[in-house]
């Protein structure tokens, strides 16, 4: 039996794989090992590996980082704002997807959508602080959830938009016909079938917010209610910075996106494919 030759372009489409598989593994195994490393270790290689499993930058990185409060209030924030996000952007969705047709305002309302996801939140820092200074909402956790919901409702009812339209309208009119209202049938039959974008748009939210700085170091600047991103300052100053407990926090805070994403993962590119394609 002859072997089959690979061809040039095969070897060239593994030789990219495996480079764009080197740009994600890289940084993820430099940071893990960092984290074991003490600081002898670190000044005398960045990339080498630690002569000792050097434990105690996880420990003092928590300590340090008030590792347990900060992830109180991360997760106080972003828990609602997913749930807030997937409810909101579900309606608002399947309104533009049912109706755009029909009504100009959901019309212009799918374009605002759109045209707000070209604007980068650094556009309206100044503005925002001033608005909830003014409120009295900064340092305020609801508040917090208020802004990230706002900002991240044109692209979750963006990708349920796509989804909706998969879904036959002749399933919700049998609904109307044995008596089962518009809004009746959205929660009771259109909204579980819409659990694949859900899911996505869930796992991909909680990603994005745990992770996000912007937003939390305008917002959020009293100690008592500081998230975990905005925690990892502590381990850099003016002139020094201990590379060891930084990375070790920053493992630590995630672990719990990584476990979420891995539940959550056979949803997501089907929900991904399905809500991104607009008919």
């Amino acid at each position: 039996m002859k072997k089959r030759k690979m061809s040039i372009w095969t070897i060239v489409y593994l030789i990219l794989i495996l480079l764009a598989m080197a740009v994600f593994v890289i940084p993820i195994s430099l940071a893990v090992l960092t984290s074991f490393k003490s600081k002898p270790d670190l000044a005398k290689s960045v990339i080498g590996l630690p002569e000792t499993l050097y434990l105690k930058n996880y420990s003092e990185a928590m300590i340090r980082s008030d590792f347990v409060h900060s992830l109180r209030n991360t997760a106080l924030v972003v828990l609602p704002s997913v749930v807030l996000i997937v409810l909101c952007a579900s309606m608002s969705g399947y309104a533009v997807a049912r109706y755009a047709k029909e009504k100009r305002v959901f019309r212009a309302l799918d374009k605002l959508y759109l045209a707000s996801l070209m604007i980068p939140f650094q556009i309206l820092m100044i503005p925002v602080y001033k608005i909830y200074k003014t409120l009295h909402m900064l340092n305020f956790l609801p508040g917090m959830i208020l802004m990230l919901v706002g900002t991240s409702i044109a692209y979750a009812s963006f990708l349920y938009v796509g989804f909706v339209k998969s879904i036959p309208r002749e399933i919700e009119e049998s609904a109307y016909m044995d008596g089962c209202s518009e809004m009746k049938s959205f929660w009771l039959i259109t909204f579980p079938l819409l659990k694949p974008i859900s899911a996505t748009v869930a796992s991909l939210h909680v990603m994005w917010l745990w992770n996000d700085f912007n937003i939390s170091v305008i917002l959020l600047q009293k100690e008592a209610v500081r998230t975990i991103t905005i925690k990892q300052f502590y381990f850099f100053g003016q002139y020094t910075a201990d590379y060891g407990m930084a990375f070790a926090a920053a493992i630590l805070s995630m672990i719990p996106v990584v476990l979420c994403f891995m539940f959550m993962q056979k949803y997501i590119v089907n929900g991904i494919t399905v809500g991104a394609v607009k008919s």
